[in-house]
């Protein structure tokens, strides 16, 4: 299987780096063999920033050159593994500044003048691996699962993408051996995951 995964944390040192670890050893000991690419945004200098002018118009974001080799990764992957922190109830600017300029119109959908548009990323799957200081059922209740929203049905849903798995860690920050439980969780889930 062509995975994907999409890696966003500042620190090399942090919980989501063990998560990324946990994740790509959970692959290699998978019997399913998994063709990988990893994409560290902080590492690879990505520019989150969006600029529209009269040189770079929104309309023409699918063509822009500096993105090209991000659009082929998308392409390419079957399966997309997203982890990132949640910060604010939502995922950092950088990894949002990344869905901005890659789930481009007329490349991760098409607007055909419908009610909803066509999803140009169907049959890929999505998983999506976060962790928080707060608990685990705080996006539920105080934020009525933004989180989850944003990224199931206003992101990927959007444009194609109906499987999607959440990960969704709370409490993180404590030191109560809860972060060995999860990282151990991970492993297990992509070591016995099936294509």
């Amino acid at each position: 299987m062509k995975t994907l995964i999409i890696f966003t944390h500042p620190n090399h040192q942090s919980l989501s780096y063990a998560f990324l670890q946990q994740t790509l050893q959970g692959l290699k000991d998978n019997r399913v063999e998994h063709e990988l690419q990893v994409l560290d945004l902080y590492a690879e200098s990505f520019d989150p920033r969006l600029v529209f002018n009269e040189h770079q118009r929104r309309r023409d974001m699918h063509k822009d050159p500096r993105l090209e080799k991000y659009r082929q990764q998308l392409l390419w992957a079957e399966k997309i593994i997203l982890i990132y922190p949640i910060w604010w109830g939502r995922p950092p600017a950088m990894l949002l500044g990344y869905i901005d300029q890659m789930f481009a119109s007329n490349f991760a959908y098409k607007d055909d003048g419908k009610l909803l548009p066509e999803g140009l990323l169907k049959g890929k799957s999505v998983v999506c691996i976060s962790s928080m200081k707060g608990p685990t059922l705080y996006p539920l209740f105080w934020l009525n699962n933004a989180h989850k929203v944003l990224m199931k049905k206003a992101l990927f849903q959007y444009v194609g993408i109906r499987r999607v798995k959440f990960f969704e860690f709370g409490g993180m920050e404590k030191k109560n051996g809860k972060q060995e439980k999860q990282l151990r969780r991970v492993y297990q889930y992509f070591k016995t995951l099936e294509a």
